[in-house]
């Protein structure tokens, strides 16, 4: 919201107006989608791990988020190489490192003219949650297994994106497939860290978080609240990455 003042001192706030949650953007080079994701609040964390806590509220400002996680055919389009363990361009590109997201997404401007980023870990599971409050995915209302791929389902090894169900706000495979870095350092507990959607960089740099869990997970890693952290040159057949289009 905008707000001014007018000829006479009266106040005038001007809406700002974004697209419909959910709207669709194509980068034309890689057709790479991705989705809007409104501005809005929620109450991030859980009370699963000591470190999903205190829950607390955060303001996210909307922004562009990969539809998929980044697969190997837009991999090998933007970096000329694919070094995934389960092969399949439809497949989430994994076996990369933090240290490596961080080359594709310089490699990706340079090419397509586009900048992208990781999401924030609030940016994140505020996307997974997509207004729901709801932080146990193994409720007998939801139908996990058809909209996430997981130790149960997945034969052991990824699946091509975007073949089971979507979340509300239209965006694939936010739990299961494959771990998601985001751009945060690890830190253990919610206590200092930012409320206002953007990544903690204050912990350690050596260490970053992953969210989503993967193909090999159990129900228990299958929350949107559940962090992980691996040093920034793992790489894992269950570590993969979606990116943020910025403005």
């Amino acid at each position: 919201m905008f707000s001014g003042l007018v000829p006479g001192g009266a106040a005038k706030t001007q809406e700002v107006i974004e697209p419909a949650a959910g709207s669709i953007w194509i980068e034309p080079k890689t057709s790479m989608e991705f989705v809007w994701i409104p501005s809005g609040s929620f109450q991030m964390g859980g009370l699963g791990d000591r470190d999903e806590q205190p829950v607390h509220l955060v303001t996210v400002k909307g922004f562009w988020l990969g539809k998929h996680e980044v697969t190997q055919g837009q991999y090998l389009q933007v970096m000329s190489k694919n070094p995934s363990q389960f092969r399949g361009a439809y497949n989430p590109v994994e076996q990369v490192s933090w240290e490596d997201t961080q080359e594709f997404i310089e490699v990706m401007q340079r090419k397509t003219g586009l900048a992208v980023r990781l999401p924030s870990e609030a940016e994140w599971e505020y996307a997974c949650r997509a207004g729901d409050t709801c932080d146990n995915y193994s409720d007998p209302d939801v139908h996990l297994e058809q909209s996430a791929w997981f130790s149960e389902n997945s034969k052991r090894k990824t699946q091509p994106v975007g073949q089971l169900a979507a979340n509300p706000w239209g965006l694939y495979d936010m739990i299961g497939n494959v771990w998601e870095w985001t751009q945060d350092c690890y830190a253990s507990n919610y206590k200092d860290v930012p409320v206002d959607g953007s990544a903690w960089e204050a912990g350690d740099h050596s260490r970053r978080v992953t969210r989503g869990g993967s193909w090999a997970s159990d129900l228990s890693n299958l929350r949107p609240s559940v962090r992980r952290y691996s040093p920034i040159a793992t790489r894992n057949s269950n570590i993969g990455f979606r990116v943020i289009r910025c403005e």
